[in-house]
């Protein structure tokens, strides 16, 4: 279950920003998934509960904000909706396309104290 390690990361991130900008208990997280990334929200929201426990986000809400798979056809010179990270492009079948959203992993909001 590598969900695990991410929440690991987005903990450590949440841990360092504390220090920088000086808070001490994080309220809710809201964490950016792309639908063409691996990471399963079900298992993200366990493993972030399990493993913020006894942190400064412990207790803290984890909002999922699922983001739609881009890509960029060379061919049609149009950016396309994908649902497959290389699958060809929808509107024209061609496979010279470069994946411009939908399999990021990142912390998009902190409400903190």
């Amino acid at each position: 279950m590598h969900e695990m390690s991410l929440c690991q990361g987005v903990l450590k991130i949440l841990q360092e920003q504390a220090e920088i900008q000086n808070y001490s208990k994080v309220n809710s997280v809201t964490l950016e998934v792309g639908e063409l990334s691996t990471a399963v929200p079900e298992s993200m929201e366990m493993c972030f509960d399990a493993i913020t426990r006894g942190t400064l986000a412990d207790g803290a809400e984890l909002i999922i904000v699922r983001t739609k798979g881009e890509a960029w056809c060379r061919k049609c010179e149009d950016l396309v909706p994908v649902k497959e990270r290389f699958g060809p492009c929808p509107q024209c079948n061609g496979v010279d396309i470069e994946l411009r959203a939908g399999d990021a992993l990142r912390i998009q909001e902190l409400e903190v104290d």
